[in-house]
């Protein structure tokens, strides 16, 4: 990295804005997505209700494996030998994917009055705040009151509830009955930790490293509560081989894994859209010559790009910015021979990038791609009427809406999964980008366009582990060296407010500022706080908010959606995203809307800003990692400025912390159903 400077003369480039798209569907995006999971899961759960396909010479442990499986089928309890290893069973065949027709999203139903009135009731006795009533009326249903009467813990399944929020509540309802041993403490701490474990990518655990969890909670017998939850089919519980047996007479050891239904089953239903892709022939709508001709037309990998999804219904493309040439080249060489071709990102503002380079309107966001409310819509089968699909932002698939997308495409089409393997995971479980692209299952190609300028040469750095020192003479890489949280503040709001326009002419909403969280002493909280009072002080007359503050909006759990506040009314707060009016209902602003000047790296990942500030306080060290360094730095397009207050910490990180490990079961799930896998 160049060597400190002072922040006054800083370089940056304009930075594409956000088209007018279907942001304000974003919600029913999300919620038509949900609906079609639910719906898939149904389906998935009447399958597996068949029978057990098994060998009929096991014995010892593989017996006992078997029998746990089985007797989790029958609704019976497993015995205790199921946390121990055993020879998975065979897997079973893929069944074919049901097509489905478009669904019209629908606004999530408000719980009856009389529901609403009886959970209060019984929260309040709980010692439980009123402010849950609502909450707990969705996550828990029509029964919800009498749910709770029966299992206080399931308070657990209330978003933001912590276990001793519910231990508090089950004691003040059940008195000395409630107690760390209860069976449904021990159930609802299990499918409470699985989900916290989905919110940090896994899609599965396992089963040590949930009985750990369960101990580290004070649940006296973790085994016993992991196989309740399993019996109760609260989770569901899996085999999968590990390695190869030694010799013929030998057991093939497998690990034990526990998951959260949802996850689960998405999974399974994802490797077996991708397996139809791979072992599907491409639908011959076009003449092998005409492919031939548009890859001589392109030059390098889009030549190679252009060749792979000829010939292959599921092709891997890795690679920066400059890369997008080649996704591009191939959609406009494929509209050229008359083929419905769409791209998908993962944010309005990517698609907005993305949409200048193709010809035509051809690019939709993910969420409107599977609601219907963008894209070519949906053929008579239900399926999604496109003959090839580019999904751009790879790397942000989560395995539910990966799965919804392969099982929305049709026979013989081509999908192109496209991205930058270097930037940070989904905010949803699975590493479906990453597992894919260890699989070695399809065709993968690197780009050779490379992203050019003392940037570009930063970032490739940090991608291979070395934090380099870039010449940057027209500054486009500032380094601001901060001692201590207050200063970090005032360095960053300098910056955004005085030193980035006056040296380059970029006004404060095209700077970025990143910063690894919401909470500590430099903070998006805390950031947001100072930038608007320089940029747009105001009394904050809706729930904190005025017009002209710039703002992050969530419609959904992981979408951050950039706006700016236009003003309020009865209905709620006016937002401007990307030109299109949004109306946030005045009970939904706390928990989606957030002052937007400062954001976390996952919240900017897919977007990029003519400049970013990165900040690095001190209390950061710990949340640094190769990938959120990459993803933070690669945000600028020009100019990158990093208050720095970690010291030698930055360098560590980016030589020797790696992603976290996810645990997923994707590669295991598509192997066998590969070219090959039964020789």
């Amino acid at each position: 990295m160049s060597t400190p400077e002072t922040p006054e003369e800083p370089r940056s480039a304009d930075d594409g804005t956000p088209a007018e798209g279907a942001q304000v569907s974003e919600a029913e995006a999300e919620l038509a997505a949900q609906r079609l999971e639910r719906e898939r899961i149904e389906r998935r759960k009447a399958e597996r209700q068949g029978p057990i396909e098994a060998g009929a010479k096991l014995s010892g442990t593989a017996a006992d494996l078997l029998a746990a499986v089985r007797a989790v089928e029958s609704g019976e309890k497993p015995p205790a030998t199921v946390f121990e290893e055993a020879r998975p069973a065979p897997r079973r065949p893929a069944p074919e994917p049901v097509r489905r027709a478009p669904v019209v999203p629908e606004g999530p139903a408000a719980p009856a009055e009389g529901t609403v009135g009886e959970v209060q009731e019984v929260l309040t006795r709980g010692g439980a705040p009123a402010a849950l009533t609502a909450p707990a009326a969705a996550a828990l249903g029509e029964d919800a009151a009498d749910l709770l009467r029966e299992d206080p813990w399931q308070l657990l399944r209330v978003p933001g509830v912590r276990p001793e929020q519910a231990d508090g509540f089950a004691r003040a309802l059940l008195g000395g009955e409630a107690g760390p041993d209860d069976e449904r403490r021990g159930r609802a701490l299990t499918v409470w930790l699985l989900e916290q474990a989905a919110a940090a990518g896994h899609t599965v655990l396992e089963t040590a490293a949930l009985t750990e969890a369960l101990g580290r909670q004070g649940v006296p017998g973790p085994e016993d509560a992991v196989r309740n939850a399993i019996a109760e089919g609260d989770v569901l519980v899996f085999q999968d081989a590990v390695g190869e047996a030694v010799g013929e007479d030998e057991e093939q050891p497998v690990r034990v894994l526990v998951g959260l239904e949802r996850c689960a089953l998405a999974e399974e239903s994802l490797a077996d859209g991708l397996a139809r892709l791979i072992n599907s022939a491409p639908k011959q709508d076009g003449a092998a010559e005409e492919w031939e001709r548009a890859a001589s037309a392109a030059e390098g990998s889009a030549a190679d790009l252009i060749r792979a999804a000829s010939g292959h219904g599921l092709v891997l493309h890795t690679g920066g910015e400059a890369a997008l040439a080649e996704p591009a080249a191939l959609l406009n060489a494929a509209h050229g021979m008359g083929l419905r071709a769409w791209a998908a990102t993962h944010s309005p503002v990517g698609r907005e990038r993305f949409a200048s380079r193709v010809d035509g309107p051809a690019v939709a966001t993910v969420a409107g791609l599977l609601s219907g409310a963008e894209g070519p819509g949906r053929d008579p089968e239900g399926a999604l009427a496109v003959d090839l699909l580019v999904v751009l932002d790879a790397p942000q698939l989560d395995v539910e809406t990966a799965a919804l997308l392969s099982e929305s495409l049709p026979d013989g089409a081509r999908l192109v999964l496209s991205g930058d393997p270097a930037v940070l995971w989904s905010v949803g479980p699975g590493r479906v980008f990453a597992d894919l692209l260890a699989a070695r299952a399809c065709p993968q190609l690197a780009s050779r366009r490379p992203d050019p300028g003392p940037l570009s040469e930063l970032v490739s750095g940090i991608g291979v582990g070395e934090l380099l020192q870039v010449e940057a003479p027209e500054k486009e890489v500032v380094i601001v060296p901060v001692r201590d949280a207050g200063e970090a503040v005032h360095r960053t709001v300098q910056l955004v407010a005085d030193s980035v326009p006056r040296a380059l002419g970029v006004p404060a909403e095209e700077t970025q500022v990143i910063t690894p969280g919401h909470g500590g002493a430099v903070g998006t909280r805390v950031l947001n706080a100072a930038l608007k009072e320089r940029l747009n002080p105001g009394p904050g007359r809706f729930a904190g908010f005025d017009p002209g503050d710039r703002v992050a909006w969530s419609p959904a759990p992981g979408r951050t959606l950039p706006g700016r506040v236009v003003g309020a009314d009865g209905q709620g707060l006016r937002l401007d995203c990307a030109g299109e009016t949004v109306v946030v209902p005045r009970d939904r602003v706390e928990q989606t809307v957030r002052h937007g000047w400062a954001l976390t790296a996952h919240q900017a990942v897919g977007a990029r800003w003519p400049a970013a500030v990165v900040v690095l306080p001190g209390d950061a060290v710990p949340a640094l990692s190769r990938p959120w360094i990459y993803t933070a730095f690669s945000r600028a397009d020009r100019h990158l400025s990093v208050v720095h207050g970690v010291d030698q910490a930055l360098q560590r990180a980016v030589a020797e912390v790696p992603a976290k490990p996810r645990t997923t079961r994707l590669p295991v799930l598509l192997a066998p159903q590969l070219p090959g896998a039964a020789e």
